[in-house]
């Protein structure tokens, strides 16, 4: 759900600049996200299902964030929140937001990218280099027991 975040709030931002409400653009993207991201879109209908039921926005988006448990979630209903009680520009918002996402979802894949080689020490150092080290001594070390065995 986490890596999908972003990919949905872009699509917050189309159906917000296009003129729908936040209400409509909830219950729109969570039909077209349903087939790529299916968890997501169930909580994003959810949500929309508890607003069309009489629920307060700020309540369903929390309740959104609750049942979520992600910390960008969380993130993303306090922006949804401030910006629906102060009265800016939803669809900029939406695309700070979701450009912070996406650096952020970059720079979780740097810092994973970036332990591979400690995790890749035990199993070169147990596996690839003794096999390496018979491959590439095991002639020299069968010639040498062969002309120490002529001399004695």
């Amino acid at each position: 759900m986490r890596d999908k975040l972003p990919d949905m709030i872009e699509l917050m931002v189309v159906c917000t600049e296009s003129g729908m409400g936040i209400n409509a653009a909830i219950a729109r993207i969570s039909r077209e996200m349903a087939r790529t991201s299916p968890d997501l879109a169930q909580e994003f209908y959810l949500s929309s299902l508890e607003m069309r039921a009489g629920a307060s926005r700020v309540e369903a988006l929390r309740n959104l964030a609750l049942r979520t448990r992600l910390d960008e979630m969380d993130d993303l209903v306090s922006m949804l929140v401030q910006a629906d009680r102060f009265g800016t520009g939803l669809a900029q918002s939406l695309r700070v937001h979701s450009d912070m996402m996406r650096s952020r979802r970059s720079q979780r894949a740097e810092e994973l990218a970036a332990k591979i080689p400690v995790k890749m020490v035990l199993p070169l150092g147990l596996f690839i280099f003794p096999t390496l080290f018979i491959v590439v001594l095991g002639p020299a070390i069968i010639q040498l027991v062969e002309v120490l065995k002529d001399k004695f």
